[in-house]
């Protein structure tokens, strides 16, 4: 297959694909992605256990009921020869209970747990606020690698429209024995070096694009879609304002901070154990006994028992092995982890938005000079053709030319791309690539 048909094959099948955006790209990623489906069931069974939090000042209450049956065989002797046969007595035994048990005071644990359980549930949503973010950089990062991917075919395909006419220039020379047959050995050598190129990159391209699927949780042999061309960056994000807003909106620090909330109330849900606990209780039992006879005189036939308690329980910890001491002090020291957790996570916050705003900053001034380099180099790349055609030049000089411009293409592309991958990375830590 030539050139020609090579590149219209592909620049038909692309025309005929319909765009994916980046829009539609975190759209379907944000319904689909398996790490945000996760974080979202984590944070459902948080705030399933908030729904109930409240039910902890509740009394509890239970019932409980049984019946038996029985059948008694008696037979009996006395010393003066009376005897007593009571065979065949069967009787029902049936009972049931209710009690009522009823915390009054347990040192305020309740309320630290029912804190701990809202904080817990605010925790989750953070989670998800943060896993959000953190998709959606992944899927910009993905997208934009298909479109610097094909950017890059598309350079391919001059390069290979170059060494084509490469080839064309060198076998006319030599016909007319005005050029060696090495030019036009190296020429055709050099084209099918691209060819094969060309063909790795589409390979590249459909490769990138079943990772972007796998981020949209969708099949990863679906890849019968285009992107869009160009990658468009911001130019004037300040260090200064993503400084200023990082603390209170990065998503991180906010996790962090949430777990020293939670790990307070675990240590005032401890301390609560040193405290006596008053309990409300009350049993009502029910209980009746029928025969169909008496096993002696004394014995009835019939029997039902009812009875109602109540009364007021004070539950007093003395001595337990220290164990309630045991269980605060790791519950302080969890609590001095966590913020010392939250200073590591903020000193890396800060360095990470240093470093990806150096990233930045040179990345952009290396686009705005890799697209200089790049209009040098087409004009370089003309007018070595042009001195070809003239017989003035070799087919080294325009080879080199030619490789200085497949370096511009590279350079530039992945300077762009780079710079966008740096914007991303500022947004994420600064919390505001959903806003």
């Amino acid at each position: 297959m030539s050139v020609c048909c090579i590149i219209a094959t592909t620049t038909v099948a692309m025309a005929q694909r319909e765009v994916l955006t980046l829009e539609q790209a975190i759209d379907v990623a944000l319904k689909n992605n398996y790490d945000i489906r996760l974080a979202k069931n984590n944070a459902e069974v948080a705030a399933n256990d908030y729904a109930y939090a409240n039910f902890a000042f509740a009394p509890r209450l239970n019932a409980t009921a049984g019946t038996n049956w029985s059948s008694t065989a008696l037979k009996q002797e006395f010393a003066n020869g009376t005897k007593r046969d009571t065979s065949g007595i069967k009787s029902r035994v049936l009972n049931a209970s209710a009690t009522l048990n009823w915390t009054l005071f347990d040192g305020l644990k309740m309320f630290a747990t029912r804190d701990k359980i809202s904080a817990i549930k605010d925790l989750g949503e953070l989670a998800i606020k943060d896993q959000i973010q953190n998709t959606i950089a992944t899927v910009i990062g993905g997208y934009y690698n298909i479109v610097q991917q094909k950017q890059q075919l598309k350079a391919l395909a001059e390069q290979m429209s170059i060494s084509q006419e490469r080839v064309t220039l060198s076998d006319a020379k030599f016909q007319t024995g005005l050029g060696p047959k090495t030019d036009l050995l190296q020429s055709k050598v050099d084209l099918n070096a691209q060819k094969a190129l060309y063909l790795r990159q589409q390979t590249v391209i459909e490769q990138s694009k079943a990772l972007l699927n796998q981020l949209m949780a969708v099949p990863t042999n679906a890849t019968f879609y285009d992107v869009t061309d160009s990658i468009p960056v911001t130019a004037n994000i300040s260090l200064g304002e993503l400084q200023e807003n990082v603390n209170k909106n990065n998503t991180t620090l906010k996790v962090q901070q949430q777990n020293i909330a939670i790990s307070a109330l675990a240590i005032k849900e401890s301390r609560a154990d040193y405290y006596p606990t008053i309990s409300f209780n009350s049993i009502y039992s029910f209980n009746r006994n029928v025969a169909n006879a008496a096993t002696n005189n004394f014995s009835p036939k019939f029997n039902r028992n009812n009875a109602f308690n109540y009364g007021f329980t004070a539950a007093i910890p003395i001595f337990n092995g220290f164990n309630v001491k045991r269980q605060v002090k790791n519950a302080q020291l969890n609590y001095d982890f966590q913020k010392i957790t939250m200073e590591n996570v903020k000193s890396q916050v800060e360095v990470s938005l240093i470093n990806a705003y150096k990233d930045y900053d040179y990345y952009k001034q290396a686009l705005a000079l890799e697209e200089e380099n790049l209009d040098l180099a087409k004009e370089n790349m003309m007018v070595a053709l042009e001195r070809f055609k003239q017989g003035v030049s070799t087919t080294i000089e325009v080879k080199q030319a030619q490789q200085s411009l497949e370096d511009s293409y590279y350079r530039l592309i992945q300077a762009r791309y780079n710079t966008k991958l740096a914007e991303t990375e500022l947004r994420r830590l600064n919390g505001s690539i959903i806003q």
